[in-house]
């Protein structure tokens, strides 16, 4: 610099302090070029849509800790480079006329898209979602844009809480993956493949419509297992797909699948899409109250006035899984390879596991390996347990905090004056071992064709995994009913108990009558790995639910701050007299941190479906939970409550 004399620095200001923290931040948007400039100078950064920016760095040489092996066991690139960041928004197309899409002279009430949030798609140099349908072409009529998930507040709505709790341990994600489409193929009806049709959702960068994805997970011990598993399930998802060469179950060498119409110029008010969609609301048959007041599952008083929760309903069937394309051999070769890792690591319950989905032998290796299908319940079942595995094997190697004997200097592990838990973005967990856990349920939703899975004329396909006592939630559109799509796994469930039983020796009661094993509420977890080899694993519960139109009106997610306190049947009511998922959440959120005797952390995902509009019509409405709700309201106000 001119002026300046040799080795002489300039005064340090604010804003170099903040280039100096923008450094350390994990950004989704912006990622190193490797061939770096020269010590001290403007290093080049690289942003999703491929374009330069120059951030100022602290003059200071810095090594690059390369990750020698992948998550799969093979030779990997340098992570940051490879590494793909989740998509937190949905590739959908906006009319480009200054008709406003939302109004009901257009496609009706169903589709009231943020406009204002939304941006421009422009594909990167990585996979990203195609420009547009193929049926639409190059239209001036319609432009593809990305829109924040967390900005449609008519499809989807979260809330987060931490109750009276010092921090919170829930976490939650929500957005697309880049993985093939898993639905059952549209009938023809909805194919229309002679007919030019033009869809409210763009299609993935595989040429799927995109497949939506939505997670809670409600850590116990600290944050460290649930913030591993936002930031990186996904990506365990989207990587085993990929390496399994899992195919489209919608890819059947014929003429692409197409969507019912959507809104054109040409067209008007009178699309094939409102039509479809308001015929679908139209054929759903409401049940009166006496046709579901038997199937009613409401908590009730006691003679002393106090409420009694009633036993849960029991979970949705699931259908059975759907075959698709993949390489065969090599999916049994890591599906063995990776049980050989839990039998070697772990041992004990673990001798003999024989997860579902798998291809393997018996444990004597008499019997044939059965032939199971490959499909998506294949690669959750094999992300789950890698995801784990990985998780566990990396808090072993770690130092114990609860050894005080140990004579490593407190910077053994510092790399040239910075921390080593700043040297790589992924690594897992803090500096220290960890011995707590999370619970785990996503859902995954796919649909045949290009229009989006709330629209009331679209059929889908619901794929859930679930370890823990996270729940999972349906509302069906003609009952009004809770429709549970996951079970709690606790010492005290029948299955639960048989499975572990013979490895567990403990199971105890505590105060307050929950059953135990080993001073744990759940019987399966990611993470708690002094309990791994008494057969607490992260083998996740598996069920896939075929939505037709309109059938179902929403989907909650809610984390044990929320089920813990309130019935399924009080949740689903919360939500149905909100006017839009967002305020749903946060009426259930807010409800039951009111009523909550325990003060846990609450968190609540609300999902729209096909059924949204006639979501309050089916059996008793929202007026079946009423009177419980508002007594659970008086009892929380009450200042006598914290006497007894």
């Amino acid at each position: 610099m001119a002026g300046m004399k040799v080795g002489r620095r300039r005064q340090w200001s604010l804003g170099d302090t903040y280039d100096f923290i923008a450094t350390f931040l994990h950004k989704p948007d912006i990622r190193p070029i490797y061939p770096s400039a020269s010590p001290g100078s403007r290093r080049h950064y690289q942003t999703s849509n491929g374009q330069a920016t120059h951030i100022n760095r602290i003059r200071t040489n810095r090594l690059h800790i390369p990750v020698s092996t992948s998550r799969y066991g093979y030779p990997a690139r340098r992570i940051e480079v490879a590494r793909r960041h989740f998509h937190d928004y949905f590739v959908t197309n906006l009319p480009s006329s200054s008709l406003h899409p939302d109004s009901k002279s257009s496609t009706g009430p169903h589709h009231k898209l943020p406009r204002a949030a939304s941006t421009p798609h422009t594909p990167g140099t990585g996979p990203s979602p195609a420009a547009a349908p193929p049926m639409v072409g190059m239209s001036r009529e319609m432009t593809v844009v990305r829109i924040p998930l967390r900005s449609a507040k008519h499809h989807f709505g979260v809330s987060v809480s931490r109750g009276t709790r010092p921090y919170n341990e829930d976490t939650y994600q929500a957005g697309t993956l880049e993985i093939p489409a898993f639905a059952k193929r549209a009938p023809i009806s909805l194919s229309r493949a002679g007919k030019t049709a033009s869809a409210t959702s763009a299609d993935s960068a595989s040429g799927d419509p995109q497949v939506f994805y939505f997670g809670v997970f409600d850590g116990h011990g600290g944050n460290e297992c649930s913030d591993f598993l936002r930031e990186e399930l996904h990506g365990y998802l989207e990587k085993t797909a990929g390496t399994f060469e899992l195919a489209s179950s919608l890819k059947t060498g014929k003429k692409k699948e197409r969507g019912v119409g959507g809104p054109s110029v040409e067209r008007g008010e009178n699309s094939e899409l409102a039509s479809r969609g308001s015929e679908s609301l139209q054929n759903v048959k409401t049940k009166s109250e006496k046709d579901v007041e038997k199937d009613l599952n409401i908590p009730i008083k006691d003679k002393d006035g106090r409420i009694e929760q009633p036993p849960a309903s029991p979970a949705i069937e699931s259908e059975k899984p759907v075959s698709v394309g993949s390489n065969k051999p090599k999916t049994i070769e890591l599906e063995r390879s990776l049980v050989a890792q839990w039998k070697e690591t772990v041992g004990g319950y673990f001798r003999r596991f024989r997860p579902e989905h798998f291809t393997l032998s018996s444990s004597s290796g008499d019997e044939p390996a059965a032939e199971t299908p490959v499909s998506i319940e294949t690669v959750l079942m094999y992300a789950f347990l890698q995801a784990d595995l990985d998780f566990i094997t990396a808090q072993a190697q770690k130092p114990d905090p609860d050894n005080n004997h140990s004579d490593k200097p407190l910077n053994a592990d510092d790399i040239l004056d910075r921390p080593s838990h700043l040297s790589s973005q992924h690594r897992i967990g803090g500096p220290t071992r960890f011995v707590g856990g999370s619970t785990a349920s996503i859902a995954l939703i796919s649909t045949p064709t290009p229009t989006p899975f709330w629209h009331p004329a679209s059929p889908s396909t619901l794929v859930v995994a679930h370890v823990g006592d996270t729940r999972i939630l349906l509302c069906n559109t003609a009952t009004g009913l809770a429709i549970p799509v996951t079970t709690n796994h606790h010492p005290s469930s029948p299955i639960e108990g048989a499975r572990l039983r013979r490895y567990a020796a403990t199971f105890v009661t505590d105060s307050f009558g929950e059953e135990r094993m080993s001073g744990l509420a759940n019987t399966r977890a990611f993470g708690d790995m002094r309990s791994k080899r008494i057969g607490v694993s992260a083998e996740p519960e598996i069920r896939r639910v075929e939505l037709a139109p309109a059938e179902y009106s929403f989907l909650v997610l809610v984390s044990d701050g929320v089920s813990g306190t309130l019935t399924d049947q009080e949740i689903v009511d919360v939500v149905k007299e909100a006017k839009t998922p967002e305020q749903g959440a946060r009426d259930v959120v807010g409800f039951a941190t009111e009523v909550s005797r325990e003060g846990d952390n609450a968190t609540c995902l609300v999902v729209r479906l096909g059924g949204w509009e006639r979501r309050i019509e089916g059996g008793m409405g929202s007026m079946g939970t009423k009177e419980v709700r508002d007594f659970r309201k008086g009892d929380a106000l009450d200042p006598r409550r914290g006497r007894t």
